[in-house]
């Protein structure tokens, strides 16, 4: 019998910032505006790199944000993303979505970004999304992993998901299903590998690779200075 952890997934669920566009310019001068506002601590250039890669308990300790606060800032944050130019989405990322969705995938988007502001950033490319589970708290995508199964109608053993951030690798395991992890975005690549997901995708055309599709699509590997 195949090994079902070798074979193309029915769903992938996607992460959203940092996974598919390169928001992270735009959430470093949104903390800062956030920061000044509600009074926590504002990082400098050098500290928000040390800050990549960490657990957001751990973040939230390192900016001296309250858990009261937490709500607030997310709410003043969504309402900066709204009003704010779509972020660009990575190089091949338009490619890898169509691609996956033509090799019979079920896509589904998971991301704590408002519905709205990542159609606009996908723009004909939202069309590959079928499940949508957007507005996600910051520790809360376990749960919107399992609502997406259960509306996909998908066991976890024929799920995956593809995330940048140590939360989107916790949340799929809570989940019970497997899990990639991407370089190019808000995580570091050795946090994420000490974090041991199923795999540790560099480039664009890996995502493909790893879920065991024939033809993988040809895309330019997003940099790390792309990302920072």
């Amino acid at each position: 019998m195949p090994d079902p952890a070798a074979m193309p997934p029915r769903l992938l669920i996607l992460d959203f910032d940092g996974t598919l566009a390169d928001s992270r310019p735009w959430f470093l001068g949104a903390l800062d505006d956030a920061a000044r506002r509600f009074g926590f601590h504002r990082v400098t250039a050098v500290e928000a790199e040390g800050l990549r890669g960490l657990p957001v308990p751990a973040i939230l300790r390192a900016l001296r944000v309250a858990p009261w606060q937490v709500p607030m800032i997310a709410l003043h944050m969504r309402r900066l993303a709204a009003a704010a130019p779509a972020p660009p989405l990575f190089p091949g990322t338009a490619a890898m979505l169509h691609r996956l969705a033509a090799g019979g995938i079920t896509l589904a988007l998971v991301t704590s970004n408002a519905e709205a502001n990542a159609r606009r950033a996908l723009g004909p490319a939202a069309e590959t999304i079928t499940h949508w589970a957007c507005d996600a708290s910051l520790l809360g995508k376990a749960a919107r992993f399992r609502a997406v199964l259960r509306r996909a109608g998908v066991a976890p053993r024929d799920a995956a998901a593809i995330g940048d951030e140590l939360r989107d690798i916790e949340a799929a395991r809570r989940a019970g299903i497997r899990v990639a992890a991407v370089t190019w975005g808000y995580g570091t690549a050795d946090t994420l590998a000490a974090a041991r997901p199923d795999a540790v995708v560099t480039e664009m055309g890996g995502i493909a690779r790893w879920l065991g599709l024939d033809q993988p699509i040809r895309a330019t590997a997003p940099g790390a200075s792309q990302a920072s």
